[in-house]
């Protein structure tokens, strides 16, 4: 069972709908969900704010958090996650952001990723540092990681 068929499983389980905000990985957490028969049971929607802007317009990210921050920072996927359940009727919304490559800088250096995992009641972050993997592997290891990060959140959660 792939990682997105548990997350369908979990979800009808819990009675739980999913969103996704994504920046590097670019809707990816979103298809991994949506490749899955029956996923309109789990996906509410997802959300691809590649630009600081669209993290603005679109999840209601601070210009002042992403001016102070940069927009691959923990502040910013905590917004990102936040805003994706204030825009959405999900209750499980995760977010991407970071640096894919290649490139980055001594400070945030390709392969760094952050994370976070909302829930009405709680946010949890973390960054990821994949190394410089290459583009493609970066992104499939963020999105892998996302849909862990969900499948743990909804098994936490009570049932239905």
């Amino acid at each position: 069972m792939t990682l997105a068929e548990e997350l369908l499983h979990l979800s009808r389980e819990k009675g739980v709908m999913l969103a996704t905000a994504e920046s590097c990985t670019g809707g990816m957490v979103a298809a991994a969900l949506t490749d899955v028969a029956g996923s309109s049971d789990m996906m509410e929607r997802g959300f691809v704010t590649y630009s600081n802007a669209a993290k603005v317009e679109m999840l209601g990210v601070s210009p002042a958090t992403l001016e102070a921050q940069g927009a691959v920072s923990e502040e910013v996927a905590h917004e990102m996650a936040r805003g994706a359940l204030a825009h959405s009727k999900a209750q499980v919304a995760v977010s991407i952001t970071g640096i894919a490559g290649p490139g980055g800088s001594e400070h945030k250096p390709e392969g760094r990723v952050c994370f976070a995992v909302a829930t009405r009641d709680t946010v949890r972050v973390e960054t990821q540092d994949f190394g410089p993997l290459g583009r493609e592997n970066v992104r499939r290891a963020a999105r892998d990681h996302a849909l862990r990060l969900l499948r743990d959140t909804v098994s936490e959660l009570p049932a239905k």
